[in-house]
C-alpha cells in the first residue's frame, strides 16, 4: 500500500486516493492488532496449561517416589526445578514458540514481497545472512550451556537456604549466623559471576546480529537507490522495498531473543525430565488385591533386608509372627533394626518377595494404597504440616469432626495443652510444628494415628519426648482404644512394652530374644539387663 501510494504521487494523487490509502492501512493496523491479541491469548494461554499440567505431572511423581530418592536428593535443589525451572520451560512454550511463529511468518511473507520487487536486489540485501546463522549456532550453544550451569548452582543456593532455614534453631545454638552469612556470600557471588558470563555472551550476540541486520539494510538502501536512479524499479517499489527490508530487522532481533529463550527453556527442560524419568521402585503390582480390610495379622518370613548401597544387613533372618488384634513390642539399642522391621510393613522401603506378609499374603502382591490405609503410623521424627492443630490430627482422615479429634487428643493427653494455646485446636502450629515442644508433636503424631482407625497400628518411639508420668497415663487410655487392632510398638522404655502380648529384643538386625514381660525377665538375658538398667536410672533420677 506504501508503495503504490507513493507511486501515485508522481501519477497525480487525489484527496479521495489518499483517504483510501489511509484507511487501508489503518484497516490492516486494526486487523494485525486484532489477530496479534488472538494469538498471544492462544499461544501463551496454552503455555499457562502446560506448565499448569506439567506442574501437577512432576508434583504426583515426586508423590510417587520412594523414600531413597527423597534421601539422596536436595530438597532445594528439587524445589528449584519445581519453580525456577518450570518457569523458563513457560517462557519457551509460550513467548517463544509465539515469537518464533510470528517472526518465521514475517520473514517468510517480507521476502516473497521483496523477490516479487527484486529478486537481485533481495539476494544482495540477504548476503549477511549465513553470518548470522553462524552467529545463532556459536552462541546458541555457549548460552545452552552456561544456563544449564547458571539453573544446577541455583539449585545449591536455594538448597543451602532451605537447610538453614529448616536448621534455624541450631544455627543459633551454635552461633553460626555469621559464618552462614559469609558462606551463602560465596554461593550467591559465584552464581552472579555465572550470570555475567552469560550476559556477557548475551551481549556479544544481540549486538552482532543488530549490526548484521544494519549490514543488509544499508546494502538494500545503497543497492536500491541505484536501481531507481536506473529505473529498474520504482520508487514507490524502492520504498516497499525497504519497508519489508525494516520488517526483517525485527525477526533478526527477536531470533537472537528466542535462541535464548529456547536454550534456556531445554536446559530447565532436561532438569524437570531427570526426575520425571526416575522409575518409582516400589509400585502397585498391575492387579494389586483390595480386600474389604485386613484382619490384621503380620508374619515376617526369615526377613534379611539390606538398605541401597550398604553390604551391612539392617535386618537378618528376622522371623516373626504377630496374630490379628495382638499388641507385638519391639526393643533394643539404636540401631538394631526396629524402625527398619517397621517400614517394611507399609512398603516404605520394599522387603524382598515372601518375607512380609498380612494376613497370610505376601504384602508385595497388595494395591499398594489399599495396603497403606490399612495402617496407622506415628512415625519416630513428629512431623506436622504448617496448618492448626485440630488439621494435623485429622491429617489422611477425611471428614474427622471436632468431636473425634478431641477424643483421640484426649487420649494423647494433647487436649490440655490444646486448652491453654491461644485459639485451642484451630492455633496454627508454624511450619513443621515448630511452635510446639517435641512431646506435644509426639502426642498430635499419636492423636492422628488413632483417629485413622486402620487395622494396624504401629507407633514407633512416639513417646521418647514424652516423660514417664504422661507416658504412662497416655498408655492408660491406648488399651481400650487398641482393642482389636494388631499394634506393633517400638519403644526403648521396658515401662512401655511390659504389657505387650510378645516383646522382641533386635539386636544388630536379628532377633535376639521373644516372649512376655515376665518369661524374658526369668530368662535374665538381654531384655532382663536392659530392664535392670533402666530401673537403676529411674532410682537415681528420684534420688
Amino acid at each position: 500500500m506504501l508503495g503504490l501510494a507513493v507511486d501515485d504521487l508522481y501519477r497525480g494523487v487525489t484527496a479521495a486516493k489518499l483517504g483510501r490509502y489511509a484507511l487501508i492501512v489503518f484497516g490492516i493496523s486494526v486487523l494485525s492488532g486484532v489477530f496479534t491479541y488472538r494469538m498471544r491469548q492462544a499461544v501463551i494461554g496454552i503455555s499457562r496449561h502446560v506448565e499448569f499440567d506439567l506442574r501437577n505431572d512432576l508434583f504426583a511423581h515426586l508423590q510417587s517416589l520412594p523414600l531413597q530418592y527423597f534421601q539422596r536428593s536436595r530438597t532445594g535443589e528439587i524445589m528449584s526445578r519445581a519453580t525456577n525451572d518450570l518457569s523458563a520451560v513457560r517462557l519457551m512454550l509460550g513467548p517463544g514458540v509465539m515469537y518464533l511463529v510470528n517472526t518465521t511468518v514475517v520473514a517468510v511473507v517480507a521476502l516473497g514481497f521483496m523477490l516479487a520487487i527484486s529478486p537481485r536486489l533481495t539476494l544482495y540485501a540477504l548476503l549477511p545472512l549465513p553470518l548470522v546463522s553462524f552467529s545463532v549456532w556459536f552462541f546458541g550453544e555457549r548460552i545452552h550451556r552456561r544456563f544449564e550451569d547458571i539453573q544446577a548452582h541455583f539449585a545449591t543456593v536455594s538448597a543451602r537456604v532451605q537447610e538453614n532455614l529448616a536448621g534455624v534453631r541450631v544455627v543459633r545454638a551454635f552461633v553460626r549466623e555469621p559464618a552462614e552469612i559469609e558462606d551463602f556470600q560465596a554461593l550467591n557471588r559465584e552464581y552472579l559471576d555465572k550470570n555475567l558470563a552469560l550476559i556477557r555472551t548475551s551481549g556479544v550476540f544481540h549486538p552482532a546480529l543488530g549490526f548484521l541486520s544494519g549490514l543488509a539494510a544499508l546494502i538494500g538502501l545503497y543497492l536500491g537507490g541505484r536501481e531507481v536512479v536506473a529505473r529498474h524499479i520504482t520508487l514507490g517499489q524502492f520504498v516497499a522495498f525497504t519497508v519489508y527490508l525494516a520488517k526483517l530487522n525485527w525477526p533478526v532481533f527477536a531470533l537472537g531473543w528466542v535462541i535464548n529463550l529456547f536454550q534456556r527453556g531445554m536446559a530447565s527442560f532436561g532438569r524437570i525430565v531427570e526426575i520425571l524419568d526416575v522409575v518409582p521402585e516400589i509400585r502397585s503390582p498391575a492387579r494389586g488385591r483390595r480386600p474389604p480390610r485386613a484382619r490384621g495379622e503380620i508374619e515376617f518370613r526369615n526377613l534379611t533386608f539390606r538398605y541401597p548401597g550398604t553390604d551391612v544387613p539392617a535386618l537378618r533372618e528376622v522371623s516373626l509372627k504377630v496374630p490379628a488384634g495382638k499388641i507385638a513390642a519391639m526393643v533394643g539399642r539404636t540401631g538394631g533394626g526396629k524402625t527398619t522391621l517397621l517400614s517394611m510393613l507399609p512398603r516404605v522401603f520394599d522387603p524382598p518377595p515372601g518375607t512380609v506378609f498380612l494376613d497370610g499374603v505376601d504384602v508385595r502382591e497388595f494395591d499398594l494404597e489399599w495396603l497403606r490405609l490399612q495402617m496407622a503410623y506415628a512415625t519416630q521424627e513428629s512431623f506436622l504440616f504448617s496448618t492448626t492443630v485440630a488439621e494435623n490430627i485429622a491429617y489422611g482422615v477425611a471428614g474427622a469432626t471436632r468431636p473425634e479429634i478431641e477424643r483421640v487428643a484426649a487420649i494423647a493427653r494433647l487436649d490440655s495443652d490444646v486448652r491453654g494455646f491461644s485459639q485451642g485446636f484451630d492455633t496454627l502450629v508454624g511450619e513443621r510444628g515448630i511452635t510446639l515442644s517435641g512431646g506435644q508433636k509426639q502426642r498430635a503424631t499419636i492423636a492422628r494415628a488413632l483417629l485413622r482407625r486402620a487395622p494396624v497400628l504401629m507407633l514407633d518411639d512416639c513417646f521418647s519426648s514424652v516423660d514417664t508420668h504422661t507416658e504412662e497415663a497416655i498408655l492408660q487410655g491406648l488399651r481400650h482404644e487398641l482393642s482389636g487392632r494388631t499394634t506393633l510398638l517400638v519403644s526403648h522404655r521396658v515401662s512401655t512394652v511390659r504389657d505387650a502380648d510378645l516383646i522382641v529384643v533386635l539386636e544388630d538386625g536379628g532377633v535376639a530374644e521373644r516372649g512376655t514381660h515376665e518369661t524374658l525377665l526369668r530368662e535374665g538375658g538381654r531384655y532382663a539387663r536392659l530392664y535392670r538398667e533402666q530401673q537403676l536410672e529411674e532410682e537415681l533420677e528420684a534420688s
